[in-house]
């Protein structure tokens, strides 16, 4: 049962690893550019929503 919520952990790790690389690559590239950029509010909170989503569904397949 260990080694099932080890592995379940480093999936967790690895696939927000690769879901959040693109995004912190782009953001280091774009900030050189330009450092007065503004944010849009509804991408946050999508971006929010999704990290949620993901949270609750890792959350519910430990407890299950």
């Amino acid at each position: 049962m260990a080694s099932l919520k080890i592995h379940a952990l480093l999936f967790a790790y690895a696939l927000l690893a690769i879901l959040l690389h693109p995004c912190l690559c782009q953001d280091i590239a774009t900030s050189t550019m330009t450092s007065s950029r503004k944010f849009d509010g509804k991408a946050i909170d999508q971006g929010i929503a999704y990290v949620l989503m993901l949270l609750a569904l890792f959350v519910t397949y430990l407890v299950h």
